[in-house]
Parts: structure tokens; sequence; C-alpha cells
């Protein structure tokens, strides 16, 4: 029980008054950028980071595990009152969650995701303080063909089984697959589809794609209706900042479930949260399905609770794997492991050793981050949940505008700007047929993942596409995709037959 004890040393430490403060003003100013639409979490760490270098070393450490959780927190308030998700982690929860702030439940669904972060967290960072070695060798055994029999199950779970229609799912998986193709090859080097444009040989930035898709379209949208359907626009807001005991007892399951998803995920680099946060919003969708009466389309709890626990266990198991192995396995990540470089210490297997002291401060530091978190936002769901109440044409024009001042920001480029407009339109049109959003989001994140790993597979294979099945955790992952769309194509013929009948 070495462990326990290293821990109380470390809470020793951060419980000081000066550690304390950093902590308080970690979450705050990471919560506040996080809450800007088109920034984010990784965005706080790394604007924030300059603020650090006069701080001792286990001093600002303890600050970043404020900013580190205050992004995450802050991410899923845009995505829930405004249906801007501050960072690509946090778009899953903006289909519920903005249902659930549309029907005026804001201060509840932020209440859901304020506590699924904090568990998510929490038990993240508890199986880190026990487990950092196991999770470590975890993302060993991911190699090429494993990154691309996951994208394979993230795209299909998203375009057959989120979606209420498969046809329309594949169609907006293939818009996805189409826009994260722009941009030059990663294997080749060659341009793709930017037509002449020196500006898409990066590709299109994930910032534009999810704000123009998520925010822009859904104004552009709402704009269209205002005459035809007045109600669109109508929020009222209920003031009670915590949950029921039913709410409670509805999301619980969900959260632990979501957070089943993301504890392994934060060891893999397989890109951030998206997949574990996608694979628990479409969990919770499948079992909507067999209840009497289905919730998710109208605002439901559990479809916001499972992601957010999602994103934030991942988030929490990242840390471990940076720590243990030195693998940044996440955008936020990466920009922790500048600050480790910026103070001359190298995260990995030795760190523990070398400078155990300040690991175990941060470690601490994490569930105090989590606990200030939660102390802070859930009184304050109300406030936030007001900006709902500004009048519908300022409040829509106002997400606009920090739309494309987040995006501006972000590059600083102005055709960016003009890509955001166009993204914009695209996301109208999306919602105008009834296209589903989420397999064009997730296909835009991992399409790049899955081609480079299966041309990698191919390449080391020559051409042998058996490669893609050549290791155990590829063929589990595969029959578990095969027995997922069979129980999805049972489901529905069920269902078909329920109602003809």
């Amino acid at each position: 029980m070495d462990q326990l004890s290293h821990l109380m040393e470390g809470f020793s430490l951060a419980l000081t008054p000066i550690n304390l403060v950093w902590v308080v003003v970690g979450c705050v100013l990471g919560t506040a950028v996080g809450v800007l639409p088109g920034l984010g979490s990784a965005m706080a760490v790394a604007l924030l980071l300059p603020v650090t270098f006069s701080l001792d070393p286990v001093g600002a450490f303890i600050m970043f595990a404020g900013i580190y959780y205050g992004g995450l927190f802050g991410d899923s308030t845009t995505a829930i009152l405004m249906n801007t998700p501050g960072n690509s982690t946090a778009i899953a929860s903006t289909f519920e969650g903005h249902r659930m702030a549309k029907r005026g439940r804001a201060p509840q669904a932020l209440a859901t995701a304020a506590i699924g972060a904090f568990t998510g967290g929490l038990l993240a960072t508890i199986l880190v303080v026990f487990f950092a070695p196991v999770l470590a060798e975890l993302a060993t055994v991911f190699g090429p063909a494993e990154y691309f029999a996951l994208a394979v199950v993230a795209f299909v779970a998203t375009a057959a089984v989120v979606a209420d229609s498969v046809v329309k799912g594949v169609a907006a998986l293939a818009i996805g697959l189409a826009i994260a193709l722009v941009g030059v090859d990663a294997i080749s080097g060659a341009a793709r589809y930017t037509f002449g444009i020196p500006s898409l040989l990066d590709g299109i930035d994930i910032v534009v794609i999810t704000v123009g898709l998520l925010a822009l379209g859904e104004v552009l949208f709402i704009a269209s209706r205002i005459h035809k359907d007045p109600q669109a626009t109508a929020m009222k807001i209920s003031g009670r900042p915590y949950l029921s005991g039913k709410e409670f007892r509805e999301a619980l399951p969900a959260w632990l479930r979501g957070s089943a998803f993301g504890l392994p995920f934060g060891a893999i680099p397989a890109g951030g949260a998206e997949i574990p946060t996608f694979l628990a919003f479409g969990l919770e969708r499948n079992l909507d399905r067999r209840r009497a009466d289905p919730q998710f389309g109208t605002g439901a709890i559990r479809g916001l609770a499972a992601p957010e626990s999602a994103a934030n266990a991942t988030a929490g198991s990242a840390m471990g794997s940076l720590l243990a192995l030195g693998l940044p396995t996440s955008a936020t990540a990466a920009i922790m492991l500048a600050a480790f470089q910026q103070y001359g210490m190298q995260p990995g297997p030795l760190l523990f050793v070398r400078n155990g002291e300040l690991v175990w401060a941060l470690l601490a530091s994490l569930f105090i981050g989590m606990i200030v978190l939660l102390v802070i936002n859930l009184p304050f769901a109300p406030l936030w949940a007001k900006l709902l109440m500004i009048p519908k044409p300022y409040l829509y024009a106002g997400i606009t505008v920090f739309s494309a001042l987040g995006v501006y920001a972000s590059s600083g480029s102005i055709f960016d700007v003009a890509m955001l407009t166009v993204i914009g339109l695209l996301g109208f049109a999306l919602r105008r047929f009834g296209l589903p959003l989420a397999p064009v989001l997730i296909a835009v994140i991992l399409g790049p993942l899955a081609e480079t790993s299966l041309r990698r597979t191919l390449a080391i294979s020559e051409g042998d596409p058996g490669a893609l099945f050549s290791s155990g955790l590829t063929i589990t992952l595969y029959c578990l995709l095969l027995l997922g769309v069979a129980w999805a194509a049972y489901s529905r013929l069920r269902n078909r037959a329920q109602v003809d009948i």
C-alpha cells in the first residue's frame, strides 16, 4: 500500500494554503477559458502556461491540475447552453444536453454534466493512483491494425447504431470522410481536394468544423424557423440547480457506464475522448430504445451523463499514461508534457523516482480540483442558464460573433472564418434534410487515424489484408462490432413488427 502513503504525503503538500489558492485559481481560469466557444480545455492549458512560469514546480503543476479539469468543465457549458462545444470532446454532450436546455432544464443539464465530470474524473484518478503501470502497458498493445479496427467500430456505431436511419447515417459518415480527406496526404505528401488553395493544404481545422456544424449551423436553422415555428426559440428556465432523486437515480448508471468507456481510452493515443464519448452515447441510445417511454431526442439525461463522465474519465487516465510512460494521448496532455519539459522533467517510469514529491502532490491536487470545480459549478448552474433568457436575436447573434472570434483566435486566419461560413451552411443543410451530425463529426475526427492506420498495416504486411485480422484484439473488436450490428438490426425489425401489429 505504498501508493496510499505517497498519496497522503501529496495531500499534505497540496493542502497548504498557498497551494489551495493555486488550485482554486486554476479551476476558475480553466473554466473561464473553456467556456469560450472554439477554445476549450487544450487552449486553456496553452494560454495559461506562461502564467505558471513564475511559480515553483509544485505550485505550477497544482495550478495546472485545476486548469486541466476546469477546461473540461467549461467545454460542456457552452455545448449545453449554446450547442457550441468548447472542444471536440464535448460534441456528444450537445445532442441531448442542448435539448434539455431548450426544454427549460438547463440548470439540471449543467448539474448532470458537473456531477458526471466529477464521477469520471474521480474514478480515473483513483485508477491512476493504483494502476498507472498497467495503464501504460495497455498503450503498447495497440498497433496500426488495432487503431483501424477501433476506428471502424466507431464509424459503424455512429452511422448504423446511433443514427435513426442507416442510409442517412452512412450518407453523413461519407460527408465527414470527404471533409477529412482535404489537405496533404500524411503518407505520400500529395495534395488532395485543395482546389489550388494553399490554405487548404493543412486541411480544415477541427475547431472550424465543430463550431460551424454545431453552432453556426444551429443559428442558421433556428433563424430559418423563427416565423414557421416560434416555439423553436422559446426557452423557460427552471432554477433548480440540483437533480431530483429520480433524475439522480436515472443518471447514476449512465455516469458509471460512461466512466467504464473512458477509463481505458485515456491510455490509448487514439486522438482524445471522442471515441468513448460517442460510444457511451450510442450505448445509452440503444438502451433507451428498449424502454417503454424512450426519451432520446427530447432531452434524455442519460444521453448527457454518459458522454460527460466518459470524457473526464479519459482525461484522468490520460494523465496516468503521461506520468507513467511519457505518452501524451490527447492535445491537452501534449501541452502538459511541454510544461513538464519546461521545468526540466521528463514524464516516464523514472518520474515517480526522481520527482515523486511533485507527482504525488499533482495527483492529490487532481482530487482537490474536482471537488473545487463541483462546488464552483453546481451553485452557478442557474446563473449560466440565464444566458438563455437573453432575447433570442441577441443571443444567436452573440453566438455567431463569439464563434467567429473563437475560430479566428485559434488560428489567426480570415480564411478559417470564411470556411466557418461554408461549414455552417453545410450544418444548416444537414439539419434541413434530417441527416445526423454525429457521423459527420466522428468521421472528421477519426478519418485521418483510420486511413493512416490502414495504409501502415498494409505497408508493413506488403499488401496482405489478412494483417487487419492478425491479432486477438482486432478479432475481438470486429466480433463485438458484428454482434452490435446484429442486435441493432434485430431490435429495429422487432420494433417495426410491433408497430405493424
